[in-house]
């Protein structure tokens, strides 16, 4: 008698088990999986994604998902991202608010990273601040000090932080048409001189207003 091993054919593709990763990240809101959560949740057993994949964290990347709690963000990221989802939604945003994929990072990461959602707050209304009280002392960049022959303090580009401040006093609303991304998602907001910066106007909170692309 011949004894021979049969390996199970792969009938499941690469494709079907990436977009159920993605399913499950998403409704769980998080950027990575533990094996122990995906089974909860996912429609095939982990050793198919071992089979394909050859290895779980191999699996996590060809998906896009990270393999731990988005281990390679800085908190200038995280501060970003949020910055993004507060224009976006015109107002503080909520722990609920925070889910994966309409955003990049989920609240369980800036609890993670910061002890809770509240204190992860907290530190980026200190870190927009620092950015916004040092908006006088930024270094202007040699292309700019060649035209800068009025002798201005400030850079003609506000940083994230300046127009954050900008867009959050103007209510995140296009100071000429009243329009906002929290009613219109297609709206984008910009920050721009009141006096042009061509003709010395600088670049703090006083000389800027929020206005929508068109």
């Amino acid at each position: 008698m011949e004894f021979k091993i049969k390996l199970p054919t792969l009938k499941i593709s690469q494709k079907e088990l990436l977009d159920d990763l993605k399913r499950v990240s998403s409704l769980v809101s998080c950027t990575t999986l533990k094996r122990a959560e995906y089974e909860r949740h996912g429609h095939y057993a982990c050793t198919s994604f071992r089979n394909h994949f050859g290895t779980w964290k191999k699996a996590l990347e060809n998906a896009g998902l990270s393999r731990g709690r988005n281990w390679g963000a800085t908190p200038q990221d995280l501060f970003v991202n949020l910055k993004e989802v507060w224009v976006k939604l015109g107002r503080q945003p909520k722990y609920a608010d925070m889910k994966i994929p309409f955003w990049k990072f989920s609240s369980t990461t800036y609890a993670h990273h910061f002890g809770n959602w509240t204190k992860a707050l907290v530190a980026f209304e200190k870190h927009v601040e620092v950015g916004t009280t040092a908006e006088e002392s930024v270094q202007l960049p040699e292309s700019e000090i060649v035209h800068n022959p009025i002798g201005r303090k400030t850079s003609r580009q506000p940083n994230w932080q300046i127009r954050f401040m900008v867009m959050k006093r103007d209510h995140f609303r296009c100071v000429a048409c009243g329009r906002s991304p929290a009613k219109d998602p297609e709206i984008e907001l910009h920050v721009d001189h009141i006096v042009p910066w061509s003709k010395g106007g600088e670049t703090v909170t006083e000389n800027l207003q929020t206005l929508c692309i068109k």
